[in-house]
This record gives C-alpha cells, structure tokens and sequence, in this order.
C-alpha cells in the first residue's frame, strides 16, 4: 500500500491549516477539522474502521485495539496473566508497571507498519478497548475472567492504575487511549446480552456497579468508555442520556469519547434485540444524542446517519460534536503530527523482548494464590527423582493465555516449567482426560474403512467452497485417518468425511471433531454432535453413542473452516476409557503428582456455543470441577502419591472433593506466556506465593439466586451470607505474619475527613515472602450497609524475621455507604474495621487469617457527590 501524506498538501502562500499545527490546542485542531469534512465524510469517521480521507491527510484508522493482558490478535507480544489474574496480586503498583509496558509494545507494534503511520488496519491501532471493569458478581459468567473480580473497590483501583498505564504520563501525547468497558451494569448471561434489559435498584447501581466506572474517570482520566450491550432501566446502555450525560460527563465530567460495543447500536433498534426505535435512523440518533460518539458496526451504519441527518432525525451538529471528540483523541495521539516527535524512544525492538517476559512471569507468579497446603507438602523438601504431570491443562497453549489475548513468542506450560526446573527428574506426562470429555485420541486407521465389510480400510474427504455442500465436491480423495491441515485456504471452505467406523469395544464411545469453526457427527442413525451455529469462535462440543464390538457403523462429519490455516482431526474416547488408566499407573509410579486441571477459554467466554453439560453460550451452569476431570483426579489421588492440584481458569471452581482430599491445591488463572515456569518455581519453593482470591470460591452454583437477577443480594463477600469454599481475599503462604499495635488517627473522626490506619505487620515464619495487608471496614447497624466492605490494601515485602509499621487512608467514599435512593453518604456511628491478610471469620477447616481489630466513630454526616 502506497502511504499517504501525514498532513495535507498546503499551496505556496496559502496558510498551514489550524488543524495541521502541531502547537495548537488539540480540541481546537479537532474543531477546525471537522468544520471542513463534508456530510458523508463525517459519518464515515463515526465506524470502528474509519477509511481515509486523503485530501484532508486523514489516513485510514480502526479504532478496534485490544489490550485486556497485552497486546492481543496481532501477532507475538508479552502474554500477562489474564485480568483475574492480575486482580489476584492485589498489586496496584505492578499493575500500573504491567500496563505502561503492554503501552510500549503497542507503540513499538505500531511503529512496526510504519508506512501506516497514523492510521491502522485491524488490531493495529493505539485505541485500546481495555481494561474490562465490570463486576465479577457471578462466577457463572463466562467472561468474568477478563475482570478485576467482584469487589467495586479493588476493581477500582486496579482498573485506575491500568489506564494510567495505558495513557502515560506524557505532557504532550498519549502513549495509547485506554478505555473501561462495559458500561454499564454488565456481566452476562451471555446468550441474551442484546436483549437483556436490567433494572438494578438505586442502592446496587451506585454502591456496585458504577464505583469503577467513576474512579477511571475521574481519578484515571480515561480518553475513552465503552457502552454496553444490555439495557439499563428501559434503555439500551448505549443510548442511555442519563449513563451517558447524567453520570459520566455531568456528574464525573467526562470529556473523551464513548464507543459503543461492537453491534450494540444495531441492537438499539432490530426487532429481535432491544428493539427500541423503530428504524436504524432513529437508533444511531438515540444514541448520539445520548452521547455515544463511536459505532463499533459495519458500513452499513454509515448509511443510516447520513440517512438520519437528511431526514431531519439527527441534527448534524451532535455528529459534529462526537467528531471532535474523536479527532481530539486521535490528535493527542500524535497521528497529525510529524513522527519523529512522539515518542521517539520507543522502537519497533521494544515489543516482546527478554526483560518483558521477565516482567510476565513475575506478574504470574505474584498471581498465585496458595488455598490449601495440608501438612506443608509445599515447598518441596527435596528435589523429586519421578514426577508424574497429569491434567487437560497441562501442556496447552490454551491454558495459559485466556481470551483477548496476544500469542506468546515463548510460551512456557506447566509441564514445560516443571521440566525445566527439575532437569534431574524422569518428568511423565500423561493427559488422563480432555476439559469436558474422556482423554481423547485421534481414530486409528484400523477403526475407519470405505465400505460397509471393511473391505476396504480409509475414509473419504471431500473438499467444498462453502459450508452449504452444494452439487459435488471440489475435490475428492481416500485418506487413512480422518486428519486435514491446510494453509492458504478460502475461509468459508467446508469439509465432508465420510466411511464406516469399526467399534474395537463394547461400551460408550465419546466423539469430538477438532476443528477451528463448526461441525457435525453422525454415527449410524444418530447426529451425537451439532456444533454447526459457530460464527466466530470454534466448540468443543462432544457427543456419545453405544458401539458394539465387531459391528461397523456408517459415519459422517462435516465441517467448515474460519481460517486461513489449520489442522482438524477426529477424536474419540474408547469405552475402557484408555486416558484415565494411563494417568493412574503413571500416578501409581511417581513420586509426586502434578495434577493440572481446570478450564480454558474454549468453554468459558464470550458468546460461544459449548454443547456439554455444565456450560451454555460461553457461561456455567455448574461450578464443579468437570467430571472427566475430577473422575481421573479421584482415581490418582487413590494411588496415595503426593498430589498437588494446580487449578487453571478464570473464574471461581467448587473443588470441594479436592479441599477435602488433596493435600496441596494453587490457584494459577490464565497465568500467561511464562505461567508454567511461575509454578514450577512455587512447587519448589523459589518464592513463597501471596496472590489473594479476587473472587469468591463458593460450594455450589445452587447456593447462589438466579444468574439472571442483578441483585447483589446473597451474592459476593460483601453480601453473601452463608458457608464458602474460600473467600475473597484469601491465599496461604509459605512464611506466617503476625499483626499488632492497630492505630487510627482519631477515636472519633468528622464525617467526610479520611480516617488513616496503621498496624505493624512481623514476617515471624522462616522465609522471606510478601503479604497483602487489606483493611476491611464494617457499619453495624446502617440499613442497607454490606457486611463488610474493603476499603485498602497494600502488597508489601519483608524478610523473615522483620517488621514494618503500614499506614493505609479510608478516604471519606471508603467510609461511605449507600442508602435506598441512591446516595452515597458518610453517617454517623460505630465504625469496625479489620486489619489483616484476609477477611476475618474463616470457615471451620481454613487457617485463619492473621490479623486484628480495631474502631472508631464518625461524628455528623455528610453527603458525597454521586
């Protein structure tokens, strides 16, 4: 592609447009761009994928970037944990480090196309559509793992240092523009999202779900927020005047930018989603009007604004007025100016370098959070000669990087980092089962044959251009298994297998077809798998059927390909269930078992289709371990080796069995690119872990209300009243701490002045190890009042035997609660506080957290802006 002029050719004499100087204010530049663009050109600056305007200098720009943990879908970047991970460091300052080095890889990617140099294609551009602020208010949501957890407040300021970060602190240009989403009060299900209309009450939007939301505005300044699919009170969030205007830019005064999520305009006004305007017309005017400025959409929209500016619908001055908002952006982002002059310390070499990976693996192993460690089988005390490592998620690709991810350049699993770190060791890996299914092996050439007496062994593809598998194939051939790779391929080709399966066994027989978009099984008279309806991510789905030993039956799959490369097969799990014996005598022969279970993003996410019980559309029905999984972890724990179980995944699993059963239990997440050897090096006892839960660990998805219900009643630890597996805030450690001498700055403290705390905090175990301290404050008696609330928190480092005096301020909103109508006030009366390394009060069988008490009381009230 030929590149265009960074600026616009000015004739000798003629004066440099106002727009094209450099000094200027960058909202002036903006004003005084947009009052030369034609009526066309405006709307189709207001798309994601907005095209050049050459006469103007305007170069093409998409403004879809994601950032949730790195740099995402552009190639090798530094892979960080996933953002629940990064919530379990209860690190604000690593965050914001973490953040401002993702910045750096983005501009150093950017600069990569320099040919393009203020304009990108897809994923390539410095609008970042991060960090994903939501409340983390139902485990069963599959997308909670892009989140800080369940907490307003630690999602808050994880959620500000992760935009400072983003942004920088240049006084000329942003590094990149940060933007929270989903604004607001969104966190699944997933499968209705784009026609969900919720009605929070007052109390729940103001004390929950908008906390966040305020905090990266104000405090964060964030450039940009992303307006959500669902509805809010009667009206999609993505023309909502009082989300929009009432809040975010009178109250929080807000002066970026709002972009809508990818389709939600579209849902403003088709009739099987929100279907609140009548026309598209009226549904891009209700949204500019209430002060969305963006579509994330297709041409088409571009369309339906110049049609609702002609027609009288959408004065043309509220487009002028996103316009600026947005070319003020992209002006503090230097795209209008000369190159050399932003950030010109920044090279292509600084992306995915040694030392940032260094940093990944540090943010992993800060992420990591001990829950169980019964008879203090961790650290090891010797260096194992025989371990066995078994579990789906032990050597995937998958299992360490989540969703909105990048991809790793030097990717490190489990299995990988406990080689590495035991080189000494006979290291045996054996996967024993899949997530949701027995372990599954390709079909043998022995079990597939062309006809009926198997007569003929092989099976026969058929290539088509589309997924409609009209007329004959393309091409046709015999092939000895059921294994296609391609590269270079149509997008939208499709595939037929067809033969006959000869059944080695009697019993069940469970089948999946490994491939990147949709597929279908059929087995005698039987379909076992429709995983067809796959638009944008490919299933796992799995299905079984009864086989009788001897017998042959016909069978077909049929799938159609999403990429431009791929390697699909056919897999199946025999009746005697091969996998699950094999983890067992490698168990049975080991001297320590590492257990690497879990989930992955393949069935937990967004808006994705997983035909297995326990998931629906991206979301879980059920919190349990799946039970292939815990099946073959009850069958290695039975051989009594030493077994420590490794959790990976992105939200809260009821691993009851395994808490009463394994001695010794990590919670890892999505721990990114270096994850693997993060627990390596906590197995052995490199560093003792101190990551905390962000969220809290219950006994039973039926202990909860319905998914469904935004209420915050009986949900979280801030509400929740009965028994959990482990509570928010929780995570063991190698070493022990012990808090004394509790001090607040007054006995009695003046509604709306801050209130600070001290307490010394002693490492009096045999290691050296960091401890969170978290401060948790409790208003007995306040109607409405949570039952307690966190209200700060400091990651601190001290050697074994030493002491250090810790300070944290209750700033007045820490102080504050919410009553009915929605205010957020600071009243008078008691205030309990706890100052500890977890919540106090843990279940029976849990060490208790060390810690100590302390109060005050507040004196008159006061009312805090919302």
């Amino acid at each position: 592609m030929a590149a265009l002029p960074v600026t616009a050719q000015v004739l000798p004499g003629a004066s440099v447009p106002t727009y094209q100087k450099a000094g200027l204010a960058p909202d002036a530049r903006a004003r005084d761009l947009v009052a030369r663009m034609t009526l066309e050109e405006k709307a189709s600056q207001l798309v994601n994928d907005a095209p050049a305007i050459p006469r103007l200098g305007i170069r093409e720009y998409n403004w879809w970037n994601e950032g949730l943990h790195g740099v995402a879908a552009a190639g090798f970047a530094t892979v960080f944990p996933q953002a629940i991970g990064m919530a379990a460091t209860f690190d604000e300052a690593h965050i914001g480090d973490v953040a401002d080095l993702i910045s750096r890889e983005f501009r150093a990617k950017h600069l990569a196309e320099q040919h393009r140099f203020g304009g990108s294609d897809w994923f390539g551009g410095l609008t970042i559509w991060s960090p994903n602020i939501n409340i983390f208010r139902d485990p069963r949501w599959g997308r909670g793992q892009e989140t800080y957890g369940e907490d307003p407040y630690l999602t808050s300021r994880l959620g500000v240092a992760f935009v400072k970060g983003l942004q920088g602190d240049d006084e000329t240009y942003l590094r990149t523009v940060a933007t929270p989403k989903h604004y607001a009060v969104h966190s699944g299900p997933e499968p209705s999202r784009h026609r969900d209309d919720i009605h929070p009450s007052a109390r729940d939007l103001a004390d929950t779900y908008l906390p966040a939301f305020r905090a990266t505005v104000m405090e964060g300044e964030a450039v940009s927020i992303m307006c959500a699919y669902n509805a809010v009170d009667g009206k999609p969030a993505c023309a909502s005047e009082e989300l929009l205007t009432g809040y975010l830019r009178d109250a929080w005064k807000f002066d970026g930018f709002v972009v809508s999520d990818c389709e939600a305009v579209a849902d403003i006004y088709l009739d099987d989603h929100h279907d609140y305007a009548d026309t598209p017309e009226q549904g891009v005017a209700a949204a500019f009007e209430a002060g969305m400025d963006l579509i994330c959409g297709g041409p088409v929209e571009i369309e339906h604004v110049v049609s609702a500016v002609r027609t009288g619908v959408l004065d043309e001055a509220v487009i002028d007025r996103s316009l600026v908002r947005l070319f003020t952006a992209r002006m503090q982002l230097g795209q209008f100016d000369d190159p050399a002059d932003v950030f010109p310390g920044i090279t292509p070499r600084d992306n995915d370098t040694e030392a940032n990976r260094a940093l990944a693996q540090q943010t992993a192993e800060k992420a990591l959070v001990l829950l169980k460690n019964e008879g203090k089988l961790l650290p090891l005390a010797r260096a194992p000669q025989r371990i066995a490592v078994v579990g789906p998620n032990a050597d995937t690709l998958e299992s360490l990087v989540g969703n909105y991810n990048g991809e790793p350049s030097h990717p490190v699993t489990v299995l990988e980092g406990i080689r590495r770190r035991y080189p000494q060791a006979e290291v045996t890996y054996v996967q024993g089962s899949g997530l949701i299914e027995p372990g599954l092996a390709p079909v043998p050439a022995s079990a597939l044959c062309l006809d009926a007496r198997c007569a003929r062994p092989g099976v026969r593809l058929g290539e088509f251009s589309d997924r409609s598998f009209a007329g004959q194939p393309d091409d046709s051939e015999v092939r000895t298994e059921a294994h296609h790779a391609w590269e270079g391929e149509r997008r939208n080709g499709a595939v037929r297998w067809s033969g006959f399966l000869r059944a080695p066994e009697s019993g069940t027989y469970t089948f999946r077809y490994e491939a990147n978009g949709g597929y279908r099984i059929r087995v005698g008279d039987n379909t076992i798998v429709d995983a067809w309806d796959v638009d944008w991510r490919p299933s796992i789905a799995t299905g079984t059927v009864t086989l009788e030993a001897g017998r042959t039956y016909p069978i077909t799959v049929e799938a159609f390909q999403r990429e431009d490369k791929g390697d699909e097969r056919l897999l199946w799990a025999l009746p005697s269930d091969e996998g699950a014996r094999a983890a067992v005598a490698a168990a049975d022969a080991a001297e320590l078992v590492v257990f690497v279970g879990g989930l992955t993003s393949q069935v937990e996410g967004e808006e994705m289709k997983v035909v297995v019980d326990g998931f629906a559309g991206g979301d879980r029905t059920s919190l349990d371990l799946p039970a292939p999984q815990q099946k073959v972890l009850e069958q290695v724990v039975a051989t009594g080796t030493p077994t420590v179980l490794v959790l990976v995944n992105g939200s809260a699993l009821s691993v009851n069995w395994a808490d009463e059963n394994v001695p010794a239990i990590i919670e890892a997440w999505y721990p990114g690119g270096q994850g693997g050897d993060a627990v390596a090096r906590a197995i052995a006892g490199d560093f003792s872990p101190a990551g905390r839960l962000p969220v809290t660990f219950y006994r039973s998805a039926d202990d909860l209300p319905p998914f469904g219900d935004y209420a915050m009643a009986n949900r979280t630890y801030r509400y929740f009243a009965g028994e959990v597996l482990y509570p928010f805030g929780y995570g063991l450690s190698y070493t022990t701490f012990d808090y004394a001498r509790p001090r607040v700055s007054g006995r009695r403290i003046r509604a709306g002045q801050p209130a600070t705390v001290s307490v010394q905090v002693t490492n009096s175990g045999a290691m050296d190890g960091e401890e969170v301290v978290q401060v948790y404050v409790s208003r007995p008696g306040m109607d409405g009042a949570p039952i307690r609330s966190l209200a700060a928190f400091e990651r601190i480092t001290l050697a074994k035997g030493e002491s250090r005096t810790v300070c944290l301020t209750l700033d007045p909103r820490a102080l504050s609660t919410v009553d009915a109508a929605g205010e957020r006030r600071v009243d008078a009366g008691k205030v309990d506080l706890w100052i500890g390394g977890g919540q106090p009060g843990m279940r029976a069988g849990l060490p208790a957290a060390a810690g100590v008490a302390a109060s005050f009381t507040i004196t008159g009230s006061q009312a805090l802006p919302r």
